[in-house]
């Protein structure tokens, strides 16, 4: 189990939860089930702060043979289809959460708790909810410079904790990379010609479970791409840019003994707050304080985004932009509509010289 499920079950739970005076607050249960669900939990007592919540929840929680009751059934469901302010849930979040409580539908079913998938057949509330990408997080060229410039001067000299990452971010803005495919790039997956276009054969992700989650014990799982069938791999053309900055990369700092490129200080494996802080800590040294307060780059994840529109807008398929990011055209489309078609003047003037308009008027 990983922590994609762990929260997707803590969202179920408050469903399952009966009705009663002086109930906790939403997020509370949802932070007491979060700790619950972990096996390694079960002869442990609660965190102090979750002590009284976790008490309540122990004589307040509905059996799992209540599901069978659609008042029961509709209540979890809203749960995975809302967030705790009543707003929607993004589309890709909805899904993560409804795969999450059928892989424990279908344990529960094999066990003999249950005779079938109580959603199964449920479709999700009709919302306005979207996932599309806003344009105000996507960085220009030099903003992307930079940031990177930026990360570079996070950490004292004798660390290095910004200077190691430069290139982390670069993959992710230059090639698309998910965070989680950065930290599983190895020597052996990199093909960097001294001039030209080089390639990134992605096939690894290691995203954060938890060592109680993992079977090595280790706070990094490690899975195949996401979306893709185990040991496929996907081929990633990189821009010269990115090949020089890798190549310099691997000069200062060469890899861990396992031959991935992005180590810790300790040569562990790089967590997420790690290059989470020097992120946050390379923008306001990047950008002007009214940037800084802005959406622009928030998250590391922005880049990604921002290297797909790039591709976009410089013409390619959306086919093969999909097979590049590691995603389904479809979700390309959906996402990525808004941030290509803003360019309202240029589409006008399309439009004049086909019409055989003078733009002057004359």
């Amino acid at each position: 189990m990983t922590d994609s499920h762990r929260y997707c079950l803590a969202r179920a739970a408050l469903g399952m939860t009966g009705e009663s005076p002086g109930a906790p607050e939403l997020e509370d249960v949802r932070r007491a089930v979060t700790w619950a669900v972990v096996p390694a939990h079960k002869d442990e007592d609660p965190p102090p702060d979750l002590e009284k919540v976790c008490a309540w929840r122990a004589s307040h929680s509905l059996p799992l043979s209540a599901l069978s009751y659609s008042k029961v059934v509709r209540d979890v469901h809203y749960r995975l289809s809302f967030n705790l302010d009543g707003k929607p849930a993004a589309a890709d979040t909805y899904k993560r959460r409804r795969r999450g409580f059928n892989t424990a539908m279908d344990y529960a079913i094999q066990e003999g708790y249950l005779n079938k998938n109580p959603l199964a057949g449920l479709k999700r509330p009709t919302s306005k909810g979207s996932d599309a990408v806003e344009p105000r997080v996507l960085v220009n060229e030099v903003q992307g410079r930079q940031l990177l410039m930026a990360v570079s001067y996070v950490g004292s000299v004798h660390r290095n904790r910004g200077r190691r990452l430069v290139a982390f971010f670069a993959c992710i803005l230059y090639a698309a990379m998910r965070p989680a495919e950065v930290v599983g790039l190895g020597l052996s997956d990199c093909h960097l010609p001294e001039k030209g276009w080089g390639t990134l054969t992605l096939w690894e992700t290691r995203p954060i479970s938890g060592k109680k989650w993992t079977d090595s014990g280790e706070r990094h799982d490690k899975r195949g791409l996401k979306s893709r069938e185990p040991g496929t791999d996907r081929p990633v053309p990189i821009p010269p840019v990115l090949v020089a900055m890798l190549q310099a990369h691997l000069k200062e700092f060469g890899t861990a003994k396992d031959g991935r490129l992005f180590p810790n200080e300790r040569g562990d494996l790089l967590g997420t707050s790690s290059y989470w802080r020097v992120w946050q800590e390379a923008r306001p040294l990047a950008l002007p304080p009214d940037k800084v307060e802005s959406p622009l780059a928030r998250k590391p994840y922005h880049l990604r985004a921002t290297c797909i529109t790039t591709w976009l807008r410089a013409g390619l398929p959306v086919a093969e932009v999909a097979r590049r990011a590691g995603n389904a055209p479809e979700v390309i489309h959906r996402r990525y509509a808004g941030v290509i078609d803003d360019s309202e003047e240029e589409n006008n003037e399309k439009i004049e010289r086909v019409m055989g308009w003078d733009p002057d008027g004359s």
